[in-house]
């Protein structure tokens, strides 16, 4: 039974990953047909064609190969400064350049003259490349808020799960209290397991993490607490200490290795299943991009450890790159927990977000031969055009951003570098979630 929840996982995972491709692309095609360019081919997946149907001047198709996806548009790149596509001469570099403009002229037809990609306005060209990313972070932001409004979030609560014995201090690092250890003030209070803090010093709780800032807030206070009780409202009294704590990230987690000094109740919160609010459900994305803009900066920083990971005896780290197969198989791993269905169906969910926003950061790069690399040129283009109508001198014409292709190519290798070694990772030592 495990084993058939596991592919069934798996094989939920990437028909998500399949409807995501497919979403990019239809970004870049819609608005690419809006601004009368002709695009031959809507291609999901790379290999070999599986189907394929053509319907009016576009062939759609699916292929073995689901780690991406296309559309071919006419005229990609400008032609040579003679207005001919050129020979391709003896040297690598050059023969890139020219291989990139044959390609974006291959399939030219009668009539395609003023339907190449390249003669389009560059805010109209931004605007078909930014669609297909545009699209994967639609799709994250509705997941993500759909989720945690309707399905909720594990997260801690305002209801009591264990009261402090005494006050240590976190760095010690122990549990035990020592005779001169003074009694907890939450303890000291008489807040027990199973209170649901309802107010503190006078002001509603909402959340954990408000509370949270409240306590810490007030070191060295007389405070009352309300709490439900059985049903009962119970007023408590407490008188909060200053003492070393974990640092907060803001959002009620910790950071790890580091202390501050703070106010002091002494209970640990319990956790659960909690529907957001839209404004907490909006913070939350926020704190998401966030995570995933540092996570991307951090990429380069984090291939040593991919490395031990993949061919030393090192562990894999919980924040390391996963791949698409990773991805698969914590989307299979996720039908195996012993969590209700609905948890199971709120992850999954959460996991094809997730690969969604990546997908939009990563594509955001300014670099080719990512979608961001087409909107930097687009971008570079109109500056050009901008400062010679400004000085008066003459139009500078298209960016050939076939001129970039050497650079490209580099880039690209990197990138099937780092997937290759990303995949050795999550076959030999992939990351869990149980």
């Amino acid at each position: 039974m495990t084993t058939l929840m596991m592919i069934l996982g798996i094989v939920v995972f990437v028909v998500g990953l399949l409807v995501s491709i497919a979403w990019h692309e239809l970004g870049h095609l819609s608005t690419a047909k809006l601004f009368g360019v002709r695009v031959p081919q809507y291609m999901v997946g790379f290999g070999p064609t599986i189907w394929s149907r053509k319907k009016g001047e576009t062939e759609y198709g699916i292929k073995a190969v689901p780690l991406g996806g296309y559309i071919r548009m006419i005229g990609m790149f400008p032609p040579g400064p003679d207005g001919r596509i050129e020979a391709r001469s003896t040297s690598p570099w050059r023969g890139m350049i020219e291989d990139a403009r044959a390609q974006s002229f291959e399939e030219l037809q009668p009539g395609d003259e003023k339907r190449l990609f390249y003669t389009r306005k560059p805010w109209k060209r931004v605007i078909v490349m930014f669609a297909g990313p545009f699209m994967n972070l639609i799709l994250a932001v509705v997941i993500f808020l759909g989720v945690m409004m309707s399905f909720g979030v594990q997260t801690q609560t305002t209801t009591v799960s264990k009261v402090s014995d005494c006050v240590i201090q976190q760095s010690e690092n122990r549990t035990k209290c020592a005779k001169e250890d003074p009694a907890a003030p939450a303890l000291a209070a008489g807040l027990k397991p199973g209170d649901k803090i309802v107010e503190f010093d006078g002001t509603q709780v909402k959340d954990w993490s408000a509370l949270q800032s409240d306590i810490r807030a007030n070191p060295g206070k007389d405070v009352t607490i309300v709490v439900e009780r059985k049903g009962q409202r119970v007023d408590l009294h407490a008188h909060l200490i200053k003492n070393q704590v974990s640092k907060t990230d803001g959002n009620g987690g910790y950071v790890e290795g580091k202390y501050v000094y703070a106010g002091f109740l002494g209970f640990t919160p319990a956790s659960g299943i909690v529907q957001q609010s839209f404004d907490q459900s909006v913070h939350r994305m926020g704190d998401m991009m966030q995570n995933g803009v540092e996570s991307l900066v951090a990429l380069p920083g984090k291939v040593p450890a991919l490395w031990d990971a993949a061919f030393g005896n090192a562990p894999r780290q919980p924040d390391s790159p996963m791949g698409v197969v990773g991805a698969a198989r914590v989307g299979g791993e996720v039908f195996t927990l012993d969590i209700p269905p609905s948890q199971q169906i709120a992850m999954m969910l959460l996991l094809v977000a997730g690969f969604n926003l990546s997908l939009f950061l990563f594509n955001m790069l300014p670099l080719l031969p990512l979608d961001g690399g087409h909107i930097a040129g687009a971008l570079w283009e109109s500056l050009r055009r901008t400062a010679a109508k400004v000085l008066r001198r003459p139009d500078p014409g298209p960016f050939d951003v076939a001129k970039l292709m050497p650079v490209a190519y580099v880039v690209a290798g990197v990138f099937v570098c780092f997937t290759l070694l990303v995949l050795i990772a999550d076959v030999v030592n992939p990351v869990k979630i149980s």
